[in-house]
């Protein structure tokens, strides 16, 4: 049986060993997804190291940049993102054409691994359809793993993107210094804090959403629930509303596709 599996801390409520293992059933695959909770991403190689049919792993927060570090290889894509969450195991004991990778495998290892990004495919196809012409800048909530991959992903669509942090740091700004003016200038608004998540529905990101129009897209990378108060707030005013479920389900069915390829 093949393993597959998702490595964080905490995982107690992610989506995707539900989401895989349904797959696994439905469509008669001999496979199990699992969590793997790691105090530290050095554990990584003693997962790698035990597990002889692990052939694919998710990375969720807090790893999916420091995880580059561990692996062989990283795509040109997640290197520009700075973030991987998409890992590819070949077993080198495997008959096959997998041989060859014995000689990039250096010391005692049996195993060859691959670091990618699914999060810009999900995202980038998921608000694709709701960008007019007139969508030029977008402000990005967060600066996360998952704001990296958004940043990315948005400047590939041909946006200016500025980055938004509680705190002050360089090349970007506070959520104090998001005025009305900005505002209607930066007409995309992207959610990557956990702000809002299950179960604290009563919070959101400290934005002006009185000055929000008809012609501003609010995008948050939650999906429970279903609608923050993030979203609520830009959908009184009118404003395009969508929640990360979409991303989540096409950067899930990529990572299949690459664990595959």
């Amino acid at each position: 049986m093949k393993k597959f599996g998702i490595i964080g801390m905490p995982l107690g409520h992610s989506f995707s060993p539900g989401y895989f293992n349904e797959k696994f059933q439905n469509e008669n695959i001999d496979a199990i997804y699992e969590k793997h909770e790691l105090k530290n991403i050095a554990d990584l190689t003693t997962l790698l190291d035990k597990e002889e049919f692990l052939c694919g792993l998710n990375v969720t927060i807090p790893y999916k940049e420091k995880v580059m570090e561990y692996l062989d290889y990283v795509s040109p894509e997640a290197r520009s993102v700075g973030a991987v969450n998409v890992i590819k195991v070949t077993h080198t004991t495997d008959n096959g054409a997998v041989q060859e990778l014995k000689s990039k495998v250096t010391g005692k290892k049996t195993y060859y691994t691959e670091g990618y990004n699914s999060d810009v495919f999900g995202f980038i196809n998921s608000i694709k359809p709701l960008l007019m012409s007139y969508h030029k800048k977008a402000l990005i909530l967060g600066t996360g793993g998952a704001s990296k991959a958004i940043n990315y992903s948005l400047q590939q669509l041909g946006l200016e993107t500025l980055f938004v942090s509680r705190t002050a740091k360089d090349n970007m700004i506070t959520y104090s210094q998001i005025t009305p003016e900005l505002m209607q200038e930066y007409l995309v608004v992207v959610n990557c804090t956990p702000c809002g998540m299950a179960p604290h529905y009563d919070e959101c990101p400290d934005i002006p959403y009185d000055v929000l129009t008809s012609r501003h897209i609010l995008y948050d990378l939650i999906y429970n629930p279903d609608e923050t108060l993030f979203l609520k707030k830009g959908k009184q005013q009118g404003a395009m509303t969508k929640n990360g479920l979409e991303m989540l389900l096409l950067q899930a069915d990529e990572s299949w596709r690459l664990w595959n390829k």
